[in-house]
């Protein structure tokens, strides 16, 4: 265990800086966006990024990873999930096998302080980013999937980058990781959790900026295309889905459109690749009836 004082040190120059390096690892983000991971780094605190699914929010954490050159921890949040798989758990069965294994009785203080040393600990992702001496970037996917009294095992990690472990001490974080937090708004987060965290609300982009993002992911499709694409995905999502289609699913459409050799989008089309855009038999059926609507 370490009581060093954490590193402190920033990578990231300026908000410009930041826009224009995550746009060389093709994470195409705004002002805003680009102000909130600046201000993360300088003031060593969480992010919380809320929004529909599907409109970035993970791969903006994977894309500071990329471009910082920090190594990615993630905790792929589940309901159910506990502190042995969040934090960290003790080997039981190598315990176990330890105490079988003794050719004499030692005495427990000193068996106890054998079995609960590191030799015995597995570590989970929380604990693995707070031990980190390289940098690292946490990503808590889909926090909002947990219960209440999980989420409140971050709060002590967010707020003194640190883990208690009553066996072996207080863990202390040596270097700061960049910590994302992920939320869909399936329920309302605690509000102490919110105010450990810097906000980013993250919508389905403008229709500029997810044109621009067809044009910089899906190789060989032209202006026209992706303009096309971006303006019927916009007015899909403007109907009454139980899933809109996401910021993925219209680059998936559009690398069907290239694949396909089109040049122009028409409604027929369009009802022909609907599958790709839409994942729920009645969210197909009305965006087809629409189009049919709008052909009378």
């Amino acid at each position: 265990m370490t009581g060093r004082t954490p590193c402190t040190g920033t990578t990231l120059g300026s908000i410009h800086e930041v826009r224009e390096s995550l746009g060389s690892v093709g994470y195409i983000a705004d002002e805003r966006v680009a102000g909130v991971v600046y201000l993360a780094d300088r003031l060593h605190k969480p992010v919380l990024v809320e929004g529909p699914a599907g409109t970035g929010k993970t791969q903006l954490a994977k894309s500071v990873a990329e471009m910082t050159g920090s190594r990615l921890i993630r905790l792929q949040c589940y309901e159910g999930l506990d502190e042995a798989k969040a934090l960290y758990e003790w080997n039981y069965r190598k315990q176990l096998l330890r105490i079988q294994a003794e050719p004499s009785a030692p005495s427990w203080q000193e068996l106890e302080a054998d079995i609960f040393s590191e030799e015995f600990l597995l570590t989970r992702p929380l604990l693995e980013a707070i031990r980190s001496d390289e940098p690292t970037v946490l990503l808590v996917d889909e926090i909002d999937r947990v219960e209440l009294e999980t989420e409140a095992l971050l709060l002590e990690v967010l707020s003194e980058y640190q883990v208690s472990i009553p066996e072996l001490g207080t863990v202390r974080a040596t270097r700061v990781p960049m910590v994302f937090l992920t939320s869909n708004n399936t329920r309302e987060l605690s509000e102490a959790l919110k105010r450990r965290c810097l906000y980013l609300h993250m919508d389905y982009p403008e229709l500029e900026l997810e044109r621009e993002i067809v044009l910089r992911r899906v190789p060989g499709i032209k202006e026209e295309l992706a303009d096309q694409a971006a303006r019927i995905v916009r007015s899909l999502r403007s109907l009454e889905l139980r899933k809109p289609p996401s910021v993925a699913e219209t680059l998936d459409w559009a690398r069907t459109l290239v694949v396909l050799e089109l040049d122009s989008i028409d409604a027929a089309t369009v009802r022909g690749t609907l599958h790709v855009l839409l994942k729920y038999r009645q969210d197909i059926e009305r965006a087809a009836k629409e189009l049919l609507a709008a052909d009378a």
